[in-house]
């Protein structure tokens, strides 16, 4: 058993308050459970209204699964235009 996580930074630059941040993250976060097999939660800046980090953890038999899955889902992320990745980290477990 592989375990993955990215932790991605980003930053939303048409968030001009919290409630529009966390409805820009909201629906990031709920399409990517629906489309991939991860778990995903935002894990730092909560109260900072354009930026935050986003944890994507993937569990599999292998690393090469785990691999192309976190890389689904960054590329996924990378599709959104409201949101730009700016560092990505990804360690494993």
């Amino acid at each position: 058993m592989i375990i993955g996580v990215a932790e991605c930074e980003c930053i939303i630059y048409d968030a001009h308050s919290l409630k529009e941040k966390r409805a820009v993250l909201q629906r990031i976060l709920s399409r990517l459970k629906q489309k991939f097999n991860v778990s995903v939660a935002e894990v730092d800046f909560q109260d900072v209204w354009q930026r935050t980090k986003i944890a994507i953890a993937v569990v599999t038999s292998n690393r090469v699964s785990t691999e192309i899955e976190l890389q689904n889902s960054l590329k996924f992320i990378d599709s959104f235009p409201e949101i730009e990745r700016t560092i990505t980290e990804i360690d494993w477990l």
